[in-house]
């Protein structure tokens, strides 16, 4: 017997919480210079911890960088404005919500 998730009240297989958020979340992508001129991208507005923790997982392996997860915000190392944003087309974010 399945699992019954505690957000929507279905089975976990059938659970649509995480597709739901993707497509009401407005998600911002941004640089910030650090020290020694070192360049980092920031991602942030995911709400929802356990979709960021995998979402940080995903980006880090498909960019090949390195990074972290700082509370909800996303933090990768170098310039990746622009694949970034494909990637989370990918997975399910709205265009018109991802302002980078």
């Amino acid at each position: 017997m399945d699992t019954v998730c505690v957000t929507c009240g279905l089975p976990t297989n059938l659970c649509v919480c995480k597709e739901i958020a993707k497509e009401s979340q407005k998600v911002r992508i941004g640089t910030l210079r650090r020290r020694f001129g070192k360049i980092v991208t920031i991602i942030s507005g995911v709400e929802d911890a356990k979709i960021a923790k995998e979402l940080a997982k995903t980006l880090k392996s498909k960019l090949a960088c390195g990074g972290t997860l700082r509370g909800t915000v996303i933090e990768l190392q170098g310039e990746h404005r622009k694949r970034a944003k494909e990637i989370l087309l990918q997975e399910g974010y709205k265009q018109e919500l991802i302002d980078s």
